[in-house]
């Protein structure tokens, strides 16, 4: 056999001409239920990661939400404010993790949600996924996911970075987050594909999508009609949904008018059904000349 003749053929393994980098098992997260939030730039993903971790938190479950974007807000309206990340603070002891201590990364915040900013690399250099890594490993080291009942991914909306596939190594369920519009459901289709590249190897699956910010849900119901999708929660265009984000508080914190009422009881309801169980979704993505003709024309 020629040398060339040894090399093996990855085109496909990853979705066409890429290659999938297998997590070390040791980093697999073990006894907590692992949700990833997506969706498209300014979707509303950390706004629905942190409702939903407060949701999670109020049915009595031990929660850790993981903020995996460089701008590092994830986690503010849980804890008031924007906390260091683990790659600031790693680089603070010159990436020694042995000098850290939990309380150097981890905020508690509302009701006692375990708060985490992965942060990122300088911009135009590094990758997200080896931030993602080493958070697992260092909350792995320091014992903190062992108590933990859900732990939440609020991943960054790049389809084409390591920092959006490194959580799906660790997610039994991956939700995706849209709006009732033709670009929001045209990233969502392109999140499908990747997600669905992803669990050819991993232990992922697709749970559903929310629809945020909507008045309607018809333009989502109709892709997921067509595709095998799921729509699992409605959030409507509410303004104390935008107030609470300026308040730094999740609606669980905010005054019980009507509308904050409705929109908590959507999210316990959202909670309940991820904690309960969902089926393991396998939609077929559409090309793009399909989501035109699907959406974009009467």
């Amino acid at each position: 056999m020629s040398p060339r003749d040894e090399i093996p053929v990855l085109i496909g393994e990853d979705g066409e001409g890429s290659v999938q980098v297998h997590q070390d098992p040791s980093m697999k997260i073990e006894g907590a239920k692992v949700f990833s939030v997506y969706g498209k730039g300014g979707i509303g993903k950390s706004t629905t990661s942190s409702n939903l971790s407060a949701a999670f938190s109020m049915l009595g479950k031990r929660v850790l939400q993981i903020g995996c974007d460089p701008k590092h807000d994830s986690t503010f309206t849980l804890t008031g404010h924007l906390q260091p990340t683990v790659i600031d603070v790693l680089k603070s002891v010159d990436f020694h993790p042995e000098e850290l201590r939990p309380e150097d990364f981890v905020t508690e915040g509302f009701n006692g949600v375990m708060c985490v900013e992965a942060g990122g690399p300088p911009a135009g250099t590094g990758c997200g996924g080896y931030v993602v890594g080493q958070t697992v490993k260092l909350l792995k080291q320091h014992h903190m996911l062992e108590d933990t009942d859900v732990v939440i991914f609020d991943v960054l909306g790049d389809v084409v970075c390591g920092g959006f596939a490194a959580p799906l190594q660790h997610a039994d369920r991956a939700v995706i987050v849209t709006a009732n519009d033709f670009d929001s459901i045209y990233a969502m289709n392109r999140i499908i594909a990747a997600v669905q590249a992803k669990s050819k190897n991993y232990n992922v699956r697709l749970a559903g999508c929310i629809a945020n910010r909507s008045e309607d849900t018809d333009q989502v119901d109709k892709y997921c009609n067509r595709v095998g999708f799921k729509r699992i929660a409605h959030m409507p265009l509410v303004d104390a949904i935008r107030r609470s984000r300026l308040m730094k508080k999740t609606l669980f914190e905010m005054p019980d008018d009507e509308d904050i009422i409705m929109c908590r009881a959507e999210y316990i309801r959202l909670a309940e059904t991820l904690w309960n169980g969902t089926d393991p979704l396998a939609p077929a993505p559409l090309e793009d000349r399909e989501i035109f003709e699907l959406l974009g024309f009467d």
